[in-house]
Parts: C-alpha cells; sequence; structure tokens
C-alpha cells in the first residue's frame, strides 16, 4: 500500500490521565475512523500491530511535554499521534498521515491551533449578576480573524468543546463561583458525529465539572433536519451530563413536537423577536413562551439585547437571562476574567 508523504490531519485527540482513557474523534468515512471512541489503552492497542502495542502505554506514561507516537494498525494503515501535555492531568492533538513528521512541532498541532474563542456573559435578571457565558468561535490568523480551513471547520465541535471546558474551569476556580455555566454551539453536522458523547464526558471529568455546567446548544434547524438522530444524539448528550439548550426558538421552525421530547434546560429565544420588544403581539408571543419554558422546567434567555433598559421589561415577561451588547461584547478569556472580579 502506498503511502503518502504529505501531512493530513484525520482526526484528534484528547487523553485523560485520571481515567486513562484516550478520545479518538475521526469523521466519518475516513480510512481511520474505526479508530474513533473512547479507549482503554489495551483496549486500543488490540486494533494496532504487534510493534505499536506497548509504544502507545509508553507514550503517555511519560506525562509531560510533547506527545509524538507513530503506531501502525493491523490493517496495516500508518497514523502518527502527534500534540502536547498540557498540566499534569491531559495532552491533546492531532491525528494526522503522512511520512515528513521531522519539522512538525508537536505543541503546535493541539486541535484548532488558530483557534481563539471569545465569550460573551449571560446575566441573570433576578440578581444582575454574570450567570454564565456562551461560547463564540473565532480564529486569529496574525492580525486577521479568518475563517476556518476545510479541516478546522470538521474538528470546530471538538475544539471548542475542549477550550470551553478548560475556560469554564478556570473562570470557576478563579472566581469561586461553583454556579457558572458555559454554553457551546453544535450544528446537524456535529451532531451525527458520534464521539461528541465521549468527549464530553473526558472533559467533565478531567475538568471536575458538575453535571450541566457545560451546556450544548442546539439550533431548532439542526434539530428538525433529522429528528430522530437528533434526539438519539441529544439524549447520549444529557446521558453523560451536558445541559442542552435549544437555540434560535421562534425562528419559524419552531416544533412543539420536538419540544415536548426535547430534555432541554434551556431556550434561547431569537433576537427577531426580543428586538421586537414593546409591541403587544410581541410582548404577547415572549411571556406565552417564558411560562411554557418555566411549566417544562426550562429557563429562558433573551438574545441580542441591545438597550439595558429593556432588562425590566424582559424581567416582567419572565425571562430569566439577557444576552447582547447592552451587558457585554464577546471577550477573550482574559478579559472574561476580569470582568467577573469588577
Amino acid at each position: 500500500m502506498a503511502h503518502s508523504s504529505e501531512i493530513n490531519p484525520q482526526g484528534n485527540w484528547y487523553w485523560n490521565a485520571p481515567s486513562r482513557r484516550l478520545v479518538i474523534d475521526v469523521p466519518r468515512g475516513s480510512d481511520y475512523s474505526e479508530l474513533s471512541g473512547d479507549w482503554s489503552i489495551d483496549a486500543l492497542e488490540q486494533m494496532l500491530e504487534g510493534l505499536s502495542r506497548g509504544r502507545l502505554e509508553r507514550t503517555f506514561d511519560a506525562g509531560d511535554g510533547p506527545v509524538r507516537c507513530n503506531l501502525r494498525m493491523s490493517s496495516g494503515l500508518g497514523f502518527h499521534l502527534v500534540g502536547a501535555f498540557v498540566g499534569d492531568a491531559e495532552a491533546r492533538g492531532m491525528l494526522l498521515t503522512g511520512d515528513d513528521l521531522q519539522e512538525i512541532d508537536p505543541s503546535d498541532l493541539k486541535p484548532g491551533p488558530d483557534l481563539a474563542p471569545v465569550f460573551q456573559p449571560i446575566v441573570s435578571l433576578r440578581n444582575g449578576q454574570v450567570a454564565g457565558f456562551e461560547a463564540l468561535a473565532r480564529w486569529d490568523d496574525g492580525d486577521l480573524m479568518s475563517p476556518p480551513s476545510r479541516y478546522e471547520d470538521e474538528a470546530l465541535a471538538s475544539n471548542m468543546l475542549i477550550r470551553s471546558a478548560e475556560a469554564l474551569a478556570r473562570l470557576r476556580d478563579i472566581t469561586g463561583r461553583d454556579d457558572l455555566f458555559m454554553q457551546v454551539n453544535l450544528t446537524a453536522r456535529d451532531l451525527a458525529r458520534g464521539t461528541l458523547p465521549a468527549l464530553v464526558e473526558a472533559l467533565m471529568n478531567g475538568y471536575q465539572l458538575p453535571e450541566r455546567s457545560l451546556k450544548i446548544e442546539l439550533t431548532e434547524q439542526a434539530a428538525l433536519r433529522d429528528a430522530d438522530y437528533a434526539l438519539s444524539a441529544a439524549l447520549a448528550l444529557k446521558a453523560v451530563g451536558a445541559g442542552l439548550v435549544l437555540d434560535d426558538f421562534g425562528t419559524g421552525h419552531s416544533s412543539f413536537a420536538w419540544l415536548a421530547d426535547l430534555p432541554a434546560d434551556s431556550l434561547k429565544i431569537d433576537h427577531g423577536l426580543t428586538r421586537r420588544l414593546g409591541q403587544h403581539r410581541t410582548d404577547t408571543i415572549l411571556s406565552t413562551i417564558t411560562l411554557l419554558a418555566n411549566r417544562l422546567g426550562m429557563t429562558s434567555t433573551a438574545e441580542g439585547v441591545e438597550q439595558k433598559e429593556d432588562a425590566a421589561r424582559l424581567r416582567a415577561l419572565g425571562f430569566d437571562h439577557v444576552q447582547g451588547f447592552a451587558f457585554a461584547r464577546p471577550m477573550d478569556i482574559e478579559s472574561a476574567i476580569r470582568f467577573m472580579r469588577y
């Protein structure tokens, strides 16, 4: 079998030292997709050819520094795990194929090296404090903010989940706020990737995050594209401790059947409705939605709020949280920490 010398990313991986589990995420359709999953070292080594067995365990037993491990599956396909330890409890990186790795610095191959997420505060209308954040993807290309490459786009969900869990753990530790949460968007394509629940579980265990503190935002469009599969995927995420948020509610594709089935924790009301705040018909619709959410045991968040004066009206209509430029713009993690302190 011919092997290309060109380096190609096939997926990414995450190692959690306390649980000794290796989560590998490879897109469907790849020759390496059978590697996807949440593995013990012993189980994964059963898929490798004889000379590769033992090499994997020795790599992660090192416990620090760069990771560079050349492996071969029993089918003959070769691949590389390249990345770095970040702290004592975890390592992460990319699964690569190709022969020319000598000039690659493993520490530069953590998931999404150019991903620079920002975090927008979500404010409680009950006490005016920050209740949590929504993580938003940004790509840092020098002085430019650029769109992702094809691979980065495929890996975005995993990358954002990893960065968001890191940020949430740091915010909770520095501020002493055990009630903070972080929300991360997933698309319909993300839901089709069966390894995400394992990654979420590994992250929550690794960072000791309580249940529902890492929340997954699902758009109605994503949910309704394949409602049965989306429901199964959402239930799998819920089962491993993730919270579920139905995003962009009220955009014209609302399905009350889906709302009845999905065990969501929260609704986010689209800014297309909240920007018409003060109109009688709109206010009636909004108060009905928040009442419905409350009866179903869900909180409700108004998105895209641009005037602080709207807070009192939104609270009167039954909203629990607000998010928008009126309260805070998206910010990097250091700015988020300062924002929480002041």
